[in-house]
């Protein structure tokens, strides 16, 4: 019976590909549109080549869920891998979509033992990784509007930003709304200053003295007037656009809450220290439902990019950063580390140590991650919540101390 490869270069458009035979002659090269015609078109060719394992760059996606729903074996092959192997098959720099696809082909063939079949998710994780990504996707968009919003107001009236520590915060928001430029906020006295932080309940950690006076130490403006009122309606633009994001920001991560609370992976990492409902939710997109997908927790480091790359030649050897990883996944799990110090004495210790060999505090945080990896990935293999009292590091140290 005769074996046959098929490698698939994904592009926006359309997708180009490549079907091999077991000695690589080249079976079918065929390009189908991204939409609903060509995907049915390319599981028909497939399905006349009995289903051949397909590699494709890209693990995600929606060519990537269609092939999977049919039944077919998918391998994600890194781009790096590909753009390494490329040297093999031609000796120019030039790339075109048709070469990329029966490079991925061939490379399945030579070498496929060497990668991972992609493994179906979960419903249930394949829609939190969606609400996931998307939250993290508008926060971004949030932070850059906040950081333009911030921009504008230090260029005409810098003490708007300077009332309130965070200008995306609701209050900060309304209050920028409603003294937009420095001629709106010229009678502003503190008996004002008290209604509207009554009025937003404001935590009152500053009196409305206090306030009053940031805004006032802030340098005034000497734009015209015409320029003001100008700055002014952008101001209100940005004020009412953030609003509406933040707003929707916060229904997302309601949603996102209930999501994991509800799930029994999501209550595991949750019980770790300070891991929370939202940053639990993200380690958990990333992480998935497959527990053979990380066969061991060096995998896992090495996915989620905590864990450094050797270097080693002859006698020289170097430690390196490792820029190839999923990096929601190290965002997620060095955001729950950091939190950790201040929760686990343990955590706190590792951190402390890494600081006094000399490390930057990002570095620390990812020492301190790839620790709490271990315990993650035993608990997340053996479905068990975190339990301090089997953390064998965590008690030896405490007896330590009490002894």
């Amino acid at each position: 019976m005769t074996t046959f490869f098929a490698g698939l270069d994904w592009a926006s458009q359309s997708h180009a590909v490549c079907v091999i035979d077991a000695q690589g002659g080249v079976c079918e090269r065929l390009e189908v549109a991204h939409n609903a015609t060509g995907l049915a078109e390319l599981l028909r060719r497939l399905k006349h080549w009995r289903y051949p394992p397909v590699a494709i760059e890209r693990p995600s996606g929606l060519v990537v869920d269609t092939l999977v729903e049919a039944g077919l074996t998918v391998i994600p092959i890194h781009p790096n891998a590909v753009k390494a192997t490329r040297p093999r098959y031609r000796s120019h720099g030039a790339k075109s979509d048709a070469s990329d696809a029966y490079l991925l082909a061939d490379l399945l063939r030579t070498d496929g033992h060497r990668f991972k079949p992609l493994s179906p998710q979960s419903d249930e994780i394949r829609a939190l990784r969606a609400l996931v990504r998307g939250r993290d996707d508008l926060v971004a968009t949030r932070v850059q509007l906040a950081n333009q919003l911030r921009s504008l107001l230090e260029s005409f009236w810098p003490g708007g930003a300077a009332v309130f520590a965070d200008v995306d915060s609701p209050i900060a928001l309304d209050f920028i709304e409603r003294y937009p430029t420095p001629e709106s906020a010229a009678r502003l006295g503190p008996k004002r200053m008290a209604a509207f932080c009554a009025q937003h309940a404001y935590s009152g950690r500053r009196s409305p003295e206090e306030l009053l006076e940031r805004l006032h130490e802030a340098p005034a403006s000497i734009n015209g007037e015409l320029e003001t009122d100008a700055k002014g309606e952008l101001v209100r633009c940005l004020v009412r656009t953030l609003q509406r994001l933040v707003e929707q920001i916060r229904l997302l991560s309601s949603r996102i809450e209930h999501h994991v609370a509800s799930s029994d992976d999501g209550r595991i990492l949750m019980s770790f220290p300070r891991a929370g409902r939202i940053c639990a939710a993200q380690i958990l997109a990333e992480l998935g439902s497959v527990r053979e997908r990380f066969g061991s927790d060096e995998q896992l480091a090495a996915e989620a990019g905590v864990a450094p790359v050797t270097y080693a030649s002859g006698k020289s050897k170097a430690v390196a950063f490792r820029w190839a990883c999923n990096h929601r996944l190290r965002a997620a799990l060095t955001c729950q580390a950091d939190n950790s110090r201040h929760d686990s004495v343990w955590a706190a210790d590792v951190y402390a140590k890494a600081r006094a060999r000399g490390c930057d505090h990002p570095h620390a945080v990812r020492i301190l991650s790839r620790a709490w990896v271990r315990v993650i990935w035993r608990a997340w293999v053996e479905r068990k919540p975190y339990d301090p009292s089997q953390h064998r590091a965590l008690q030896n140290l405490l007896k330590t101390a009490g002894g």
